[in-house]
């Protein structure tokens, strides 16, 4: 049953939970993370990806725009500040940031206006956040961090370390999951020796 304080007025669900995506994240993650380390999972919804990492001991904060998601990642435990992208973090106070973004292609004509679109549809391209994720993450980031992002192969991995190229990272994949439609990755930004 969804909590009142999770759904809309119209008992829509609010809230992103734990699906394959997250789990692929999670995992990647949590076989990269060391217990010293300062991480940010933004977009962090319910506070899944969050609260697996924080087991390895690291310091993990979550951020989100949506004020449910914000309260269902408080519930497991995550500390989280509701704000936008990294926008509410000083600079290069993150030694790893997570990304799981809203990245389903979807044309402007069928899109809803609720919170679950906001943590599924990624615009016309799938990179509607991504993009401007990664013309804005090198800011939080420490000098020699990293950035784990998740991307599937209908947002167009080639544009997305196009976009990750142009803002001074190396992207690696990490780990990839396929399913009928899409092949879900795990891609691993670091920054460019120039």
């Amino acid at each position: 049953m969804t909590r009142p304080d999770l759904a809309d007025r119209r008992g829509v669900e609010t809230v992103y939970g734990a699906a394959e995506d997250s789990i692929l994240l999670a995992d990647a993650a949590v076989d990269d993370v060391s217990p010293e380390e300062r991480v940010l999972d933004v977009g962090t919804g319910s506070g899944y990806v969050a609260a697996r990492v924080a087991e390895t001991g690291a310091e993990v904060v979550g951020t989100d725009v949506n004020p449910h998601a914000c309260l269902k990642a408080r519930d497991e435990g995550v500390e989280v500040v509701r704000g936008n992208l990294a926008d509410p973090f000083r600079d290069g106070a993150f030694d790893v940031v997570l990304f799981n973004p809203p990245y389903l292609p979807t044309p402007p004509e069928k899109e809803w206006d609720d919170w679950m679109e906001h943590a599924l549809s990624g615009g016309d391209d799938g990179r509607r956040v991504i993009d401007p994720f990664l013309d804005t993450v090198g800011r939080v980031l420490a000098p020699d961090g990293e950035v784990l992002l998740l991307i599937s192969t209908l947002t167009g991995v080639e544009e997305v370390r196009d976009r990750a190229g142009s803002n001074g990272f190396d992207a690696t994949v990490v780990t990839e999951d396929s399913h009928p439609y899409e092949t879900l990755l795990v891609v691993r930004l670091t920054r460019r020796d120039d």
